[in-house]
């Protein structure tokens, strides 16, 4: 059956795109509706007008390229789809966008059509189907002609167009392709013309088109933006974004629809790269935190709706700081990873296993049947490690304690959960290495010392038990003083000095870090501020300070410090704040900021522990700091290797090169002195020189130095 040939008009107000005709000066000659919409412009404000009205005044030379390149060659199709490019709204703002300036010549005159097209969002969508048994109908409509001035814009706009084009019929036969349809599926145009999109949609797909033709047909929607996968003709699978509207003949029914086509196949395998990254552990590859915590709720809401037994076990690798002394940092990751992979092969399909941090795993138990099938899956993960680990150079034999919380509809929250499968491991490693033991809420007791700790450290800092130390930072080819690192020290009125490393993580564990952060950091600038240089040279002591990583979290963070800083009078550059890789895990554009809001102020960064972490040389990349502190470990090992030694000449030699301070941290011996010289690391701090003291005791220190060659 035959109908009338669409005019031009008609052909651009059918096009999915925003769509401009320009003159050879680059004056709008006619726009259509789907660019009026983008832009929010009336018609009238447009036409006449010279397209750079559309342009962000930062573009304005990168259009005056364009349309030099323009000029030199007329028949030059010109496309950009950059994050950067966009066009300027009527109200000021800019949209986003990917555009394309393709050339015509008619009736003796240069002519341009630039479409522009939405990027800023995608939606899922879905792709054309029908029945192949009215393709006489497609071969009618296709052979419809138009007239040359016709033909030529449509040449233009659909036939030369790059980006993958098709007009379909409404019963979802193929019409008409380009070129670049053609290529994405791979596809000559005879063996696509006349039939329906069958033939290159990915099997799964297959039936999505045919709520969209008819909503389409019904007037429902207008213009759909979806997604679907094609099936290339050499079978590999092509990722799409197709947007579809329908061209309309003067009574508004469709006439047929015309398809434009996106490549998004690498663009879906980065999203699905980085949402696993964001949910893994990067080291062993299991389920991280997040991933664990929101399996926990979605199983906890199941068994509160409909009944059932739940577990969570929690594993802590018994000894594992022994490993990291004995054999170093990188046998230790080795041995992280081989105990994941032997918990993979017991894990059940239905459980989740996850890495709770450093030596600890959690496991998910669903669907149990009893305590005792707990106890089963408790079983099985401890005797994985009954046979030693053989890794490369070394023989381990690593077994683990285990807790165990059972929980069904009547249990607390999933964060209580997990504190009593906490609990039942404090017990469990009290009872002996490679046990499991399950919760009971006996057991809370036995556990009393470690959270009575927590609550009595609250009133430690105001109850005056809380003070600062400092240990000096030498410079070891003259042994001279030239800062010292703020250490937190815990005199309890009943239990003595408690280590930093029994109350710092209790600390961490609440915002009670928050208020132990900002004790330090006010304690050690005032007493920096009060020093004077006393060793001989020309620049001033400076004072180093640990950051955690909640800390990083506070929006109070960069204020205290500018209000530390000038109440105090010290010179920004005597400050250095210390700095773990961990810092960024919860989120690194948001540390970044602040590092970099403290660096314009003066105050410079150390990395601390370096060597310990599995990813300590990128993060060392990205967070450049001054001065790069060596873990005790390497400077002084458990146990004397050539591997060691070979891992700290290469970590100072990495400082030096990257021209970074090198501070060994944890000197006891004048031959590990010996050994740091030798390899140029020029600062240290260790009981060679002296332990940290009071700050009553600094400028004793400060008069006696130089250390003299006799040990501590």
């Amino acid at each position: 059956m035959a109908s009338s040939a669409l005019s031009w008009e008609e052909l651009l107000e059918a096009l999915p795109d925003g769509t401009a005709l320009l003159d050879e000066r680059g004056d709008i000659r006619y726009v259509n509706e789907v660019l009026l919409t983008l832009t929010g412009y009336a018609r009238e404000e447009l036409v006449n007008q010279n397209v750079e009205i559309l342009v962000p005044p930062r573009l304005r030379d990168t259009e005056n390229v364009a349309r030099r390149e323009h000029g030199r060659n007329p028949n030059t199709r010109l496309i950009w789809s950059d994050q950067n490019l966009s066009v300027l709204r009527h109200d000021g703002s800019e949209l986003s966008i990917d555009f394309t300036l393709s050339p015509i010549a008619f009736e003796g005159q240069s002519w341009a059509v630039a479409s522009i097209r939405d990027n800023t969002a995608t939606r899922e969508l879905e792709q054309a189907h029908s029945d192949a048994e009215r393709r006489a109908v497609a071969a009618e409509k296709i052979a419809t002609a138009t007239n040359e001035e016709n033909e030529q814009r449509f040449r233009l706009a659909f036939e030369d167009n790059m980006a993958p084009m098709v007009f379909s019929s409404s019963d979802g036969l193929l019409l008409a392709v380009n070129d670049a349809f053609c290529e994405i599926v791979g596809r000559s145009r005879e063996e696509l013309i006349g039939f329906d999109s069958k033939l290159f949609t990915y099997s799964d797909d297959i039936g999505l088109s045919e709520e969209i033709y008819r909503r389409m047909t019904s007037g429902e929607a207008e213009r759909v933006r979806y997604f679907k996968r094609f099936q290339h003709k050499d079978r590999r699978i092509v990722a799409a974004e197709v947007s579809i509207s329908p061209a309309r003949d003067s009574s508004g029914q469709a006439r047929y629809f015309v398809s434009s086509v996106r490549d998004v196949t690498e663009e879906r395998a980065l999203t699905a790269e980085l949402s696993h990254q964001a949910l893994h552990d990067p080291l062993t590859g299991l389920a991280n935190r997040a991933l664990f915590d929101d399996r926990l709720a979605q199983a906890h809401a199941r068994v509160v709706r409909q009944g059932g037994l739940g577990a969570v076990l929690l594993l802590d690798l018994d000894d594992f700081k022994a490993v990291n002394d004995t054999h170093g940092h990188l046998v230790g990751d080795q041995v992280l990873i081989e105990v994941a992979r032997r918990f993979e092969k017991v894990t059940r399909s239905s459980d989740t296993l996850c890495r709770f941090g450093g030596d600890e795993f959690l496991y998910l138990a669903e669907n149990l049947a009893s305590a005792n099938e707990a106890e089963q899956v408790a079983a099985r993960l401890l005797d994985v490690l009954v046979e030693p680990l053989e890794l490369v150079g070394a023989h381990i034999d690593q077994h683990a304690s285990l807790g165990v919380a059972l929980w069904d509809r009547t249990s607390p929250d999933t964060i209580e959960i997990v504190r009593h499968a906490d609990v039942a491991l404090y017990v469990a490693k009290g009872e002996g290495k490679g046990q499991y033991t399950i919760f009971n809420p006996g057991m809370n007791h036995r556990a009393t010392g470690h959270f009575s700790l927590e609550r009595e450290l609250q009133g430690a800092l105001a109850g005056g038990q809380l003070s600062m130390h400092y240990q000096p930072i030498v410079k070891l080819s003259s042994r001279e003083i030239v800062g010292f690192e703020a250490l937190m020290r815990w005199r309890h009125p009943e239990k003595g000095m408690v280590p930093p490393n029994v109350f710092i993580p209790l600390a961490e564990q609440s915002d009670l870090i928050l208020d132990l952060g900002s004790f330090a950091l006010h304690d050690a600038v005032a007493a920096a501020s009060s020093w004077k240089q006393r060793c001989g040279e020309a620049s001033e002591l400076f004072i180093t300070v640990n950051l955690s990583a909640h800390q990083f979290q506070d929006l109070g963070l960069v204020p205290m410090i500018e209000n530390e800083l000038r109440t105090s009078g010290l010179d920004p550059r005597r400050l250095v704040l210390e700095i773990t890789e961990s810092v960024t895990l919860h989120n690194v554009t948001k540390t970044m900021n602040v590092m970099e809001r403290l660096i314009s102020l003066g105050v410079g960064f150390a990395l601390d522990d370096f060597g310990t972490g599995y990813s300590s040389l990128s993060y060392l990349a990205l967070l450049r700091p001054r001065i790069i502190k060596i873990d005790q470990s390497f400077v002084s090992p458990t146990r004397e290797s050539i591997r060691n030694d070979t891992l700290l000449e290469a970590i100072v030699t990495l400082g030096n090169k990257l021209n970074m301070i090198m501070v060994a941290e944890g000197i006891e011996t004048e031959a590990q002195l010996a050994r740091l010289r030798h390899l140029g690391c020029e600062l240290g701090q260790g009981f060679l020189f002296s332990p940290a003291v009071s700050v009553a005791n600094v400028p004793a220190i400060l008069n006696t130095q130089p250390f003299d060659s006799a040990e501590k």
